[in-house]
């Protein structure tokens, strides 16, 4: 999920988002290099059509490498949240940091979450998307959810979700589910909206082979 509009996240938050791993998990140096960006996949790509499966095992150092990547792929993007289905791993798994722009970040991570309950009270809030880039609209969402997840260090984790937290939870567990917030719209909407991406493929893939 992006934020309403465009927004600029400050570009050393990779940095410390690095500097923070190497020193809360105790990992050498080396472990770094491993962390990387993946590409982000866009409509109309199939993948983003498919149910996640649940991760087995519990949360392993392969799950929390993958929520790095995860992590720095958003803040890169730039996004506030990221399910990873939308770098074509179709696991339960979602990464999340609802900081302001002045303020360190603020990382969450979700392993196997569910929604456990939904308040009847819903508003409209405007969304965008890092898998349908530079289109927004309102979706209209319930403004409390109860939710129930692992967090990085396999801790399971109950508590109530309100306000940007509930929005960006429930957008990301959408994905989950295969379900884009462009599936909320008018069919027309949604075309427009699946047209004006692939447009600006086209035009990327022009300019990078010119």
């Amino acid at each position: 999920m992006t934020r309403a509009r465009k927004t600029t996240r400050r570009p050393d938050r990779i940095a410390i988002h690095r500097a923070r791993v190497n020193i809360d998990l105790g990992l050498p140096p080396a472990y770094l290099n491993i962390m990387a960006i993946r590409e982000i996949i866009t409509v109309p790509d199939p993948r983003l059509k498919e149910e996640s499966r649940p991760v087995e095992g519990g949360v392993t150092d392969e799950i929390r490498a993958l929520m790095d990547d995860m992590l720095e792929t958003m803040y890169a993007a730039p996004g506030i949240g990221l399910a990873a289905i939308q770098v074509g791993v179709p696991l339960r798994v979602i990464v999340m940091d609802l900081s302001g722009e002045d303020e360190d970040p603020q990382p969450r991570y979700f392993v196997n979450p569910e929604i456990l309950e939904t308040v009847e009270d819903t508003a409209p809030y405007e969304e965008g998307c890092l898998s349908v880039p530079d289109i927004f609209d309102e979706v209209e969402r319930p403004v409390r959810c109860k939710i129930r997840y692992l967090d990085y260090d396999g801790q399971q984790i109950e508590e109530w979700a309100e306000g940007l937290y509930a929005v960006c939870i429930q957008h990301e567990m959408d994905h989950l589910s295969g379900t884009l917030f462009i599936d909320y719209l008018s069919r027309l909407k949604r075309q427009r909206a699946v047209d004006k991406v692939r447009k600006a493929q086209r035009q990327k893939s022009r300019s990078q082979a010119a």
